[in-house]
């Protein structure tokens, strides 16, 4: 089992994941929360605090006193605030979420960092942050040494201004940027656009959406072998990302109602725009924001539609696909089908029989599989 006692100069707080695992093997912080923390410990109390990518809420809960506000584009990691302030007997709002399609008030009197795993998600966040910043503003950036690349430094030089680096501890950086006020502030090139050859109009994408300037090769491999499938009257875009495998399911099935689901306020952001783009309105779908298929009923949908992540966060596992293929069983009908597309080496074959009476492969190339399953 994994630790879930987190002790900081600003006290002693469990913490744990979420969604929750019955074995949990992943701590819900790291080195860099701790270092973080250790060095704040130091700054004194400060009034306007902005904590960006703050995972499972380790920062937000140590600095609840200070009443921070936790900005990220994880629908998990905010539930995960809430439910970490509760278990320490914090009020709840003690830190405020702010989703990452909204942008915080300024001024920033003192800005920490978590690097996200998407640089464009960093770079766009840097970005809408730096016009909050004044002279006096402290902006302090960590993580692992090995999640954290030159570019983002780079980064951190061109938008914010000069930097000071820590020495590694346990493997983890600190980065402080000091504010120039007088650097340009670039353009923010987010959202992308780009064309798909089956439908009408540039498809929208958020800066933290996967394969933000083309399709990804996944996607496009599960599309070349997805029959048009006509009946189905509830279909669901599991991770939808940017809603793509929903629209075209929606172009097929026009009696259908589709349901796109994923974690990630600017991939549902992305989707809604692109839907309203083919279908006018939004009537006939529904955006779910959340933790996968939790809040479907039980026999919810004719199809489902799955190309699944294989992290959460910077921790890589299957631990979400299987989260999504568990759900897929219980939510689709008598006759229902779910389509997955994956790597070859991740073996969702095998697992998929734990959930599924029939599972079919469809194609397969030498880096990606198709499987159909049924009930």
């Amino acid at each position: 089992m994994s630790e879930t006692c987190l002790i900081t100069p600003q006290g002693e707080y469990e913490l744990h994941r979420y969604p929750a695992r019955k074995r949990e093997l992943l701590r819900a912080w790291d080195a860099a929360d701790e270092y973080l923390l250790d060095e704040l410990s130091g700054f004194g109390p400060k009034k306007n605090i902005l904590i960006l990518n703050d995972s499972f809420g380790a920062l937000a809960v140590a600095m609840h006193s200070q009443s921070p506000l936790s900005w990220s584009d994880s629908w998990l990691a905010h539930r995960a605030l809430h439910d970490n302030l509760e278990r320490n007997g914090c009020d709840p709002a003690a830190a405020r979420p702010l989703p990452s399609t909204a942008t915080p008030e300024g001024p920033a009197d003192l800005v920490v960092i978590k690097v996200p795993k998407s640089l464009a998600l960093f770079e766009d966040q840097l970005i809408r942050l730096k016009p909050l910043l004044t002279e006096k503003s402290r902006v302090v950036v960590g993580g692992m040494v090995k999640t954290m690349p030159s570019s983002a430094w780079q980064l951190l030089k061109r938008i914010i201004g000069a930097t000071n680096t820590s020495l590694a501890r346990k493997k983890a950086r600190l980065i402080e940027a000091r504010p120039d006020l007088q650097l340009a502030l670039p353009e923010n090139p987010y959202p992308k656009r780009w064309r798909f050859e089956g439908l009408p109009f540039e498809i929208i994408n958020h800066a933290n959406v996967f394969s933000r300037e083309r399709l990804d090769i996944g996607t496009r491999f599960l599309l070349q072998h997805l029959p048009a499938t006509r009946g189905a009257r509830e279909i669901i875009d599991l991770g939808c990302g940017n809603g793509l495998l929903g629209l075209v399911a929606a172009q097929q099935n026009p009696a259908a109602r589709l349901h796109f689901v994923d974690e990630s306020y600017m991939a549902i952001a992305s989707a809604q725009a692109n839907f309203q783009q083919l279908d006018g309105d939004l009537q006939r779908a529904e955006f779910h924001l959340g933790n996968g298929l939790a809040t479907f009923h039980k026999n919810a949908a004719d199809l489902v539609l799955c190309n699944p992540p294989f992290h959460q966060s910077h921790a890589m596992g299957d631990t979400v696909a299987q989260s999504m293929f568990r759900g897929s069983a219980r939510v689709l009908r008598a006759g229902g089908e779910l389509w997955v597309v994956g790597n070859r080496h991740l073996g969702y074959h095998a697992s998929l029989k734990r959930y599924f009476d029939a599972v079919e492969l469809v194609a397969s190339n030498r880096k990606f599989v198709v499987l159909k399953c049924g009930k």
